[in-house]
């Protein structure tokens, strides 16, 4: 069971679009820095995203950070990434090709999640 927190994002999407990756990941940040707990959950196409390296070269641009920097900054602060097990199983991602600061959740986990927080964002 993943702890409960302020603001869950959920992200839908691979490289395939950046913005809703940038803006996911700003949002998220963002509740970090109002002093909120917040975690982003990667579902669908978007547990791509769980492998290391993933997000260098994803970039909108100003006046958005890159996306790569905006997750490390949301995990150094503490933010939280959470991968949707069923997706990765379905989308053919192993466990073993994931960030290891990542943690791997259940659907019960990001409804759990959802229905407890202050605040949610889905980028479908």
């Amino acid at each position: 069971m993943v702890n409960t927190t302020d603001y869950v994002g959920t992200l839908f999407d691979d490289t395939s679009n950046p913005n809703k990756i940038t803006v996911a990941y700003t949002m998220a940040f963002k509740a970090l820095e109002k002093g909120h707990s917040a975690a982003l959950i990667l579902m669908v196409d978007a547990v791509y995203l769980a492998k290391p390296n993933s997000l260098d070269g994803v970039d909108i641009g100003a006046p958005f950070e890159p996306a790569a920097k905006l997750l490390e900054a949301f995990v150094e602060k503490g933010g939280q990434v959470l991968v949707c097990g069923a997706c990765m199983q379905h989308n053919g991602v192993a466990e073993s090709e994931i960030d290891p600061r990542f943690t791997i959740i259940s659907a019960d986990d990001v409804i759990d999640m959802v229905m407890g927080a202050k605040g949610s964002l889905q980028l479908t």
